[in-house]
Order: C-alpha cells, then sequence, then structure tokens
C-alpha cells in the first residue's frame, strides 16, 4: 500500500490536520511544529490530541512526519543560534513523544565562516546533545540543494554527519526530491545509479522518507524552488518512477507544491495512487 500524503498547517489543531489528510485521500501528512520561521512552541491541548490520535487510527493515517522551523542552523559557529537549533529540537521531542509522531525533520543548515567538516560536526553535536536512546522519534536529515555555504549538500556529508552521532539508529535522512535534483543527482535518467549511490554511501535503510516535489531549475542548479508537480525539471513521470522504486517500497511519501491548496493536494494524491503499481 503506498504511503502518501502532504504538508498540513496545524494551526487548527492536530485532529484537524488528520481529518484534512482524510479529506483527500492521503494517509499521512506532513506538518511544522512551530512557525516555519521560528517562534515559541504553543502548548498543546490534550482533548485535541486524544481526538487526533482516534481519528488517526480509524482512519490508518500514519508515519507522520513533523518538520523543524527553517530558522534552526545547528551548523552555524554562532553559538546563539546553535543553543536556539538545539533548545527547539529539544523542546520537540518532548512533544513528539506525547503525540507518538513517529519522524521529526530537520535541515542541517549552514556553515558560514566555518569549513564544511566543522559544519557537520556542529549538526552531530546538536544530535548528540538532544537524541536519547529511549526515544521513539526518528530524526531524519533533510537533504539540501546546495545554496550559499548550505552543508549535508551531498550523501557523503550527510554520511559524515551520521558517523558523528552517537546514537546513529535513531537518525535517518528524508530524500528531498528537489534538493537532490538541484545538488546534481540525476533522479530523472540515472535514478537507478542515483539510489545506488545513496545505499553505497549512506545506507537505503537509512532512507525512512521523502518528499516529492518538482523544481523550476536545471539540475545541479543549487537553487531548491518548487514547481507545480508535472510542470517543472523534474516531471510527474520521474518521480511515479520513484513512488514504485522497489529499493523503496514501504517509504512514505509527502507532496510538497508552492500552491498548497488541498484541491491540488487533492489531485496529485490522485495521481500517484493511480500510478502506483503496487510492485
Amino acid at each position: 500500500m503506498l504511503t502518501i500524503g502532504c504538508h498540513l498547517s496545524k494551526r487548527r489543531g492536530y485532529l484537524e490536520m488528520a481529518k484534512e489528510a482524510a479529506s483527500i485521500h492521503a494517509n499521512t501528512f506532513q506538518y511544522f511544529t512551530r512557525n516555519p520561521r521560528g517562534g515559541h512552541q504553543a502548548a498543546m491541548d490534550e482533548k485535541d490530541v486524544a481526538a487526533y490520535k482516534a481519528f488517526a487510527a480509524e482512519h490508518g493515517i500514519h508515519d507522520v512526519l513533523a518538520y523543524a522551523p527553517y530558522d534552526t542552523d545547528p551548523a552555524t559557529a554562532e553559538m546563539s543560534e546553535r543553543d536556539f537549533a538545539r533548545m527547539t529540537y529539544a523542546e520537540d521531542l518532548a512533544q513528539l513523544a506525547e503525540l507518538e509522531v513517529p519522524m521529526y525533520l530537520v535541515r542541517p543548515g549552514s556553515r558560514m565562516d566555518i569549513s564544511v567538516d566543522e559544519g557537520l560536526a556542529d549538526v552531530a553535536g546538536a544530535l548528540n546533545e538532544v537524541i536519547t536512546a529511549g526515544q521513539k522519534t526518528m530524526v531524519l536529515l533533510d537533504t539540501m540543494a546546495g545554496e550559499g555555504t548550505q552543508v549535508g549538500t551531498n550523501f557523503k556529508q550527510l554520511a559524515a554527519i551520521i558517523d558523528q552521532v552517537k546514537l546513529a539508529d535513531h537518525v535517518g535522512v528524508c530524500f528531498d526530491c528537489a534538493g537532490v535534483w538541484a545538488e546534481g543527482y540525476d533522479i530523472v535518467d540515472d535514478l537507478d545509479g542515483v539510489l545506488e549511490e545513496f545505499d553505497r554511501t549512506i545506507g537505503l535503510d537509512k532512507l525512512r522518507a521523502v518528499h516529492l516535489n518538482d523544481a523550476t531549475h536545471d539540475r545541479g542548479s543549487h537553487v531548491d524552488r518548487h514547481a507545480r508537480i508535472g510542470e517543472g525539471k523534474i516531471g510527474f513521470e520521474a518521480l511515479a518512477a520513484l513512488v514504485n522504486h522497489p529499493k523503496l517500497a514501504g517509504v512514505p511519501f509527502y507532496l510538497e507544491e508552492p500552491d498548497s491548496t488541498l484541491v491540488i493536494y487533492e489531485h496529485d494524491v490522485a495521481r500517484f495512487q493511480e500510478a502506483y503499481t503496487g510492485k
């Protein structure tokens, strides 16, 4: 069975997100844990959480992916920004444990005036401070497009971060299609080769989620801008091939569109469900 959903807003609560997912025939969803540009963590409504859990169980909604805000930057040399990232991660992981959300996505960030190796070590250091042996939420590293001084922009850098995490069994990767395309990986004409390289470098057991998004710019541009699915440089057929790839069987997929309306998401959920062969 294909696990597919989209990015939703939690402004009206967790139950509403689950209802929105069900209304477009999705069986999962992704959301920001707080304002995507940062901010305080909102308190949870216990009644809303209880109703959400019951609704999700009843309607088969699973593999929900929580997304840390963009402004968290664990790679920087600025101690205040690294402290903010650690604080955010720790608060979010504590809340996600109560919500029983299985995955938490973080962006490795930008190193600015320090070396790549230092930036990678800083990301691993932040994860070492917040990941605990008993936690059930898997922390996922997002694949970055290589804009500016971003780290985590290729498979070797992601592997270097994971190798420095003490509890690495709690860390995985979210394969962002537009991001890997912008970094230079040819998922259109050489998907097998890209996944083989991922397996050699990181291990496919670490690939726990996929962002299904299209790209406005050519491969290798290092520009991460999303196009409507099927209207960009990657195209629907290449994304459908990813959904159907046997090496990704059981991996959940999350749609990301520049115009994130439920009507558009419902249309694209249906397109991928129709294209899914189940092999």
